[in-house]
Order: C-alpha cells, then sequence, then structure tokens
C-alpha cells in the first residue's frame, strides 16, 4: 500500500512540478497544446514578493540563532511560521522579526514551544503533504493548484485565496486523509465573484 502510495505521490508531485515548469510560458493563462494552464492566483509581483519574503525570512531566522527548527511560508505577503522552539521567548522573538519585514501584510504564528521535530517525523510530514496534495487532485471541484499545504507534526496548514466554498470542501478533503491530525485554515478568503474575475482573466489573451 505505502509502495502504491508513494509511487502516485510522485507522480502528482511531477505534474504539478510540470505545471510549473509552464508558467514562464503563460501570460494571464493560455492554451498549451489544447488544455488550459492551471494559474496561480496571486498576481506575478506577489509571487514575487513572497519568494523575497520567504529568503530575507530565513535570513532573519539566522540572525536570531534560535536553537528551533523554524519554516516560514509566505502566500500573498501573508506568512505562516511553523515549526518548533525551545521557549515561549523564542516564538515571540521569531514573530516579532518576521512581521517587521517588508511587504508582510499578516503573520500566523503557529511555532509549537516544543523539542525539534525527528528526522523521522519530518519524513511524515512530508509523505502527508503529498498526500493531501493528491486528494486535492483527486477532488475534482477543486482547483487543486490553488492550495498550498504546509505539514507540521501532523497538522496540515492549508494557504491559498480560495472562496469560503473552497476553503470549506478543501479543509473536508484535507480532514478526511490518514494522519492527519488536525486541519488548520490560512487561508485568504475571497468572493464568489473575484474568482470568477480571476478566471475569466486567465482565459482571456493578450490583445496585441
Amino acid at each position: 500500500m505505502m509502495a502504491n502510495f508513494v509511487v502516485r505521490a510522485a507522480l502528482v508531485a511531477g505534474a504539478l512540478s510540470a505545471l510549473a515548469g509552464c508558467a514562464p510560458l503563460v501570460v494571464g493563462g493560455a492554451m498549451v497544446g489544447g488544455s488550459m494552464v492551471a494559474i496561480d492566483r496571486r498576481t506575478s509581483g506577489a509571487q514575487l514578493e513572497d519568494q523575497s519574503i520567504e529568503i530575507k525570512a530565513a535570513s532573519r531566522v539566522r540572525e536570531l540563532a534560535t536553537l528551533g527548527n523554524v519554516s516560514v511560508t509566505s502566500y500573498n505577503r501573508m506568512i505562516l511560521i511553523s515549526g518548533e522552539v525551545p521557549t515561549e521567548d523564542d516564538r515571540a522573538k521569531v514573530e516579532d522579526a518576521l512581521v517587521r519585514l517588508e511587504n508582510v501584510r499578516s503573520v500566523v504564528n503557529e511555532l509549537a514551544v516544543a523539542p525539534n521535530a525527528s528526522f523521522g517525523t519530518k519524513s511524515s510530514d512530508s509523505i502527508l503533504s503529498a498526500k493531501v496534495k493528491a486528494s486535492l487532485v483527486d477532488a475534482k471541484d477543486l482547483q487543486a493548484n490553488a492550495f498550498k499545504v504546509v505539514s507540521e507534526r501532523g497538522v496540515v496548514y492549508l494557504m491559498g485565496r480560495v472562496t469560503e466554498r473552497e476553503a470549506t470542501r478543501a479543509a473536508n478533503v484535507a480532514r478526511s486523509v490518514p494522519g492527519v491530525q488536525k486541519v488548520v485554515r490560512v487561508f485568504e478568503v475571497i468572493s464568489e465573484d473575484e474568482l470568477a474575475g480571476i478566471q475569466t482573466h486567465a482565459v482571456t489573451p493578450p490583445k496585441e
């Protein structure tokens, strides 16, 4: 069973990577090879800012020299801090340092005051994220690429710009995955009209 899942998860990851690899060829969404290339719901500027925020955040965490294991994920300038730190003081210091970063809109601090996760736990979390992503792909009423999945100690964090309908559905899908202890929604909720606008923009070819 595990071997079958690993193969399936690898195929899903490969498919998602292939889509990401096509992204530079897409301007606002385009038809490639007769099918629609899924696009990121963030603007291109926001995507670049998220990359910059994560790089700066990693540098700032290193400067703090905490003995913890801190992970930072940025989506549309919203930061999720996850992992472990030794003390409450460390937890507060990390949040204080990252909330000051340029272009950060908000910070969700999910750091646990606990010993650093073992290699085995980290491996299990990686597999769990892959399982959740695969389940989102299988859910035909969801656009899997609209969600970012982060797992820590069996807790699954879901990020993305989604409608309330999509948020509820994705959370339910994630909860159904074996091994998920808890699902935390870290979404930017948009209206159905906003989503329709994003999708319309994606299928409208650029003007000559």
